[in-house]
């Protein structure tokens, strides 16, 4: 079984490590942009066919499934990228988890990007699924780029700004970006540095594990974590064979995938 998943850079790696964790048997491939990203700026048009051009490299190494372990290629790509791929490939988008959210009732915040934060899209989700939860919308300008080059000062200055909008009494936050997950404990740390005395744990919301499962019904595969880990790992860099970049083995996920095998 092989699963590739997308995304300009190492968002990726925390939907790509759950994956893992499910089926270390599965051979994966991470087909990322390191010409293109970031995608966010880019008019739809123009992430569209970025988007593309990544999923059909990872197409040619013939995977059962793709992960689009990107919320803004979700948003703009997914339905040309199904229509490219599909029914031979699966493809999986990735939806930020307001509805799990909302359900625990309270209140809830939604960490993510400037572009996604009041866009019709994310107001959509908040419409059909919070449930008539008290939501905020918190931008975080800078955070995804500042974890894409792993650069812990520029991460901190990212969610100190963001926590500052987040109300203290939220219960859970939505994690809007792939790249936020890599940096959840520091997003953690933040908001209890504002005063939670008294306040029920925070609970986090990404979409790593959600899509991971996904894939995997998608296939008709069950997971099976105790399974011999064979699974292999192949790198594309815009349509390149290459390493996996040196920033992700700044981050836990990273270095869980073990050593990069040529692409096949």
């Amino acid at each position: 079984m092989k699963i590739a998943l997308m995304d300009s850079g190492i968002g990726l790696l925390p939907a790509a490590a759950a994956v893992r964790r499910l089926r270390p048997d599965a051979d994966l491939l991470l087909s990322n942009d390191p010409d293109g990203m970031p995608w966010g700026p880019r008019t739809p048009e123009d992430l569209t066919q970025r988007a593309l051009a990544v999923a059909l490299a990872a197409a040619e190494h013939r995977p059962q499934a793709l992960i689009v372990a990107c919320n803004t290629a979700t948003v703009h790509a997914l339905p040309a990228l199904r229509a490219a791929l599909e029914p031979d490939i699966a493809v999986i988008g990735t939806v930020p988890a307001i509805k799990p959210a909302a359900a625990g009732g309270g209140k809830i915040a939604i960490w993510a990007t400037p572009a996604t934060t009041g866009s019709a899209y994310q107001r959509g989700l908040i419409r059909d699924f919070a449930d008539g939860a008290e939501v905020t919308e918190v931008p975080c300008p800078g955070l995804a780029d500042a974890v894409e080059h792993a650069d812990p000062a520029a991460v901190d200055r990212a969610v100190a700004a963001a926590a500052a909008l987040t109300p203290r009494d939220v219960r859970a936050v939505v994690l809007g970006c792939t790249h936020y997950e890599l940096v959840e404990e520091r997003i953690l740390a933040a908001l209890e540095a504002r005063g939670r005395a008294g306040l029920p744990p925070l609970v986090f919301h990404g979409s790593a594990d959600a899509v991971a499962a996904q894939a995997l019904r998608r296939l008709g595969a069950e997971p099976a974590p105790d399974a011999d880990p064979t699974g292999g790992l192949s790198v594309l860099l815009s349509g390149r064979p290459g390493p996996l970049p040196a920033t992700a083995l700044g981050y836990a996920e990273g270095r869980t995938l073990g050593a990069v095998a040529p692409a096949h």
